[in-house]
């Protein structure tokens, strides 16, 4: 994975073109702002599902530094990893909190706004670069 990229496992995926898009340039803000590198992958989640997650998140480009929403809509699930650096600047419960608000708007049928708010909320925790 690259820089704030998003990844959906399937190519059909649940988002339109204009979503995609939007959810591209919250990526870039996040990153640009923070200096960490934010990404989002939607698909289906393999079990262990958080040792899967951790695994997507070592393929993205400098770790460290890289924080991973991983989604599975069908099988609501949802994991934030971070990494050492990262982790300095969210911590686990910065992370929950997020975790709570992607949560409620997943929980109403909107994923692109349940995504936006994680993404804004967890850059909002990491603070400036």
């Amino acid at each position: 994975m690259t820089s704030g990229e998003l990844v959906e496992a399937d190519r059909e995926g649940p988002f339109t073109t204009r979503q995609l898009l939007r959810l591209d340039e919250a990526l870039r803000i996040a990153d640009q702002a923070t200096g960490l590198t934010f990404s989002i992958y939607v698909g289906e989640l393999e079990d262990p599902i958080r040792e899967f997650a951790e695994k997507l998140h070592g393929q993205i480009a400098n770790p460290q530094r890289a924080v991973l929403i991983a989604v599975s809509p069908n099988q609501r699930k949802l994991e934030i990893v971070t990494g050492d650096e990262a982790r300095r600047r969210i911590t686990d419960r910065d992370a929950k909190l997020a975790a709570f608000g992607m949560a409620g708007s997943f929980s109403g049928g909107d994923l692109i706004g349940g995504l936006m708010i994680g993404l804004d909320q967890l850059a909002s925790h990491a603070g400036r670069s």
